[in-house]
């Protein structure tokens, strides 16, 4: 039982090290984004974060309650 714990930590121990190579070999180097609004590919497309899809709404329905609101004035 210890020795399958062991191998298991040795191998995720490899897999982070692997990860990690181009970050230990190349300095400043850093981990791309992983949000959608990172990926150029999504952002062509008109796919975007739910974050910003919901502050995109919200300004558009503060919007329309505006100019609502001045036309019943």
């Amino acid at each position: 039982m210890i020795r399958l714990a062991l191998i298991t930590l040795g191998i995720v121990a490899l897999s982070v090290l692997l990860l990690c190579v181009k970050m230990i070999l190349k300095p400043g180097s850093r981990f791309g984004s992983t949000h959608i609004g990172g990926s150029k590919a999504m952002r062509d497309r008109g796919i975007h974060c739910v974050q910003s899809m919901d502050a995109m709404e919200r300004r558009e329905a503060d919007l329309r309650a505006r100019r609502k609101s001045r036309v019943t004035s």
